[in-house]
């Protein structure tokens, strides 16, 4: 089992920037990919970036292209997303996500873990 905790959400106005952390424990090892996830209210839950936890392949989400950076520390078994010139459309709740599988995939039922979720308010 591998437990996820994430944190560094808040209230933020309209081009400023938030870094949400995701701390993963247990079986980490059988972890290969690490995913970040966002829902708004009355949306489904989707896609925002993903990378390998042991190299550089990442992938991102169109509309967070160039503002938004996922990075992992491997030495804290931790997960980062860096969210510059937030906009009030990406407030949402954000959830870390971890594969078992290879592959770099946007799709949340191929993730096998999941964290309790943390809260983005980007004002206008």
């Amino acid at each position: 089992q591998v437990q996820l905790v994430e944190s560094g959400g808040g209230l933020v106005q309209a081009g400023g920037s938030l870094r949400l952390s995701c701390v993963a424990s247990g079986r980490t090892f059988s972890t290969i990919v690490m995913g970040w996830f966002r829902q708004a209210p009355g949306k489904e839950r989707g896609f925002v970036a993903v990378r390998n936890y042991l190299g550089m392949r990442t992938s991102y989400q169109d509309s967070v292209k160039g503002r938004f950076t996922i990075s992992i520390d491997n030495a804290k078994n931790t997960v980062y997303l860096q969210m510059n010139t937030l906009k009030p459309e990406d407030t949402a709740v954000y959830y870390c996500a971890a594969s078992k599988g290879t592959r770099l995939t946007s799709i949340p039922s191929e993730y096998d873990y999941w964290g309790q979720g943390t809260q983005v308010t980007v004002s206008s």
